[in-house]
């Protein structure tokens, strides 16, 4: 097909039909070509198969996107934080089965001494957001939030449900890290994988490759309101805001906002899909990794509008389908970015766009990309 659009990288001819995925989301945007970019890229065995990139880093369309090109991802960066999480327990830090409480006593007020670390990393903690209003300031004092947290008592029993925590978990498994290891994500990330170009807590020198983003024309679709959905994501203090976003840039939020690159995301999920590697370095082990990816809980959840299998930070495929036709782990992000491993044929993908849907999970872009995509199996 003839391209509308001049789309840049490198894809193998066998995922020829990808690439021509890639271009029809950008003529079929209702919006227009020239208000969106976006990143696809798919590894196999850890080597690139599929790169490609289009569009303008900017909305005034001066800057093109390109392979350097920073995109903030949202919640796509809580399988970072999965990870990260993992190396812990790798590394004899942490076990998944120990209660939160043993390395952070105050978290034990109002009932929670029993959650476990699997438990917080699967959204079964009851915390998905403050239960009394608060100042949205208040996400720029990591302590102050911890604090706040670690005395609030929980929306519903933990560990009978799973209810997402959009912001707050990103506080808590950091709190949990920084307790264990002495770094905080954001130091362990640039220091323990420097080759991938991914950062939570984005230095001011780089934020210029940073894309501006469009957000979705229309709200996500949450279901029936009730507090905890409230608290989760509608009340006035449920997200950062009354600060500029270089300040949120800066912030290490690892829930919330990392930046990167489509090509990054898609190589720590390597380690996912190519038994613990992440090239030639072995980053978990069998035993850890299957911890990591494991059901933890299956059902309605109490946050978002669908029935979710969590594994231990990262949204099992089962019941959802929308990181490909068989068994994989991922996580969508605020917008449509997603990132996804596969074990079963050693793939790893990411997708990356400034322009926003209202879409929580199952973005339709990412979607037609991964039917292309398993189609040439």
């Amino acid at each position: 097909m003839t391209d509308a659009i001049a789309i840049h990288g490198t894809c193998d001819p066998r995922f020829a039909a990808v690439r021509d995925a890639f271009a029809a989301n950008f003529t079929d945007a209702p919006e227009g070509l020239n208000e969106q970019a976006a990143r696809f890229s798919v590894l196999i065995e850890g080597q690139p198969v599929v790169d490609l990139w289009a569009g303008h880093a900017d909305t005034a369309r001066t800057h093109p996107f390109t392979e350097t090109t920073l995109t903030p991802v949202f919640s796509t960066g809580k399988a970072v934080m999965a990870l990260l999480i993992a190396t812990a327990v790798e590394a004899g830090r942490l076990s998944y089965d120990q209660t939160v409480a043993s390395v952070w006593p105050e978290f034990a007020a109002e009932g929670k001494q029993d959650v476990t670390v699997a438990q917080l990393m699967s959204h079964q903690s009851g915390l998905p957001g403050f239960s009394e209003a608060v100042d949205p300031a208040v996400w720029f004092d990591a302590p102050a939030v911890v604090e706040k947290l670690a005395a609030q008592a929980p929306m519903w029993a933990p560990g009978t449900a799973s209810g997402y925590h959009p912001i707050t978990v990103g506080y808590l498994a950091n709190e949990l890290f920084h307790r264990v290891t002495g770094r905080t994500m954001g130091q362990a990330l640039r220091e323990d994988f420097p080759d991938l170009d991914l950062w939570i807590g984005l230095p001011e020198a780089e934020h210029p490759r940073v894309a501006q983003m469009r957000k979705p024309t229309a709200a996500p679709s949450l279901g029936p309101i009730d507090p905890i959905k409230q608290a989760a994501f509608l009340d006035r203090g449920s997200a950062p805001g009354g600060r500029g976003s270089s300040e949120w840039r800066r912030m290490e939020i690892p829930s919330a906002n990392l930046h990167g690159t489509a090509l990054g995301l898609a190589r720590i999920m390597g380690v996912v899909a190519n038994d613990g590697r992440l090239g030639d370095r072995q980053v978990l082990s069998d035993d850890t990794l299957g911890q990591l990816t494991r059901e933890r809980i299956h059902g309605p959840d109490k946050v978002l509008p669908f029935t979710i299998s969590w594994a231990a930070g990262l949204m099992r495929n089962d019941g959802l389908n929308v990181f490909g036709p068989g068994p994989a782990w991922g996580h969508y992000g605020w917008g449509g970015s997603m990132a996804m491993a596969d074990p079963s044929r050693r793939l790893s993908a990411a997708y990356v766009m400034t322009r926003q849907s209202p879409h929580l999970i199952g973005d339709p872009r990412a979607l037609r990309l991964l039917e292309a995509l398993y189609a040439a199996f």
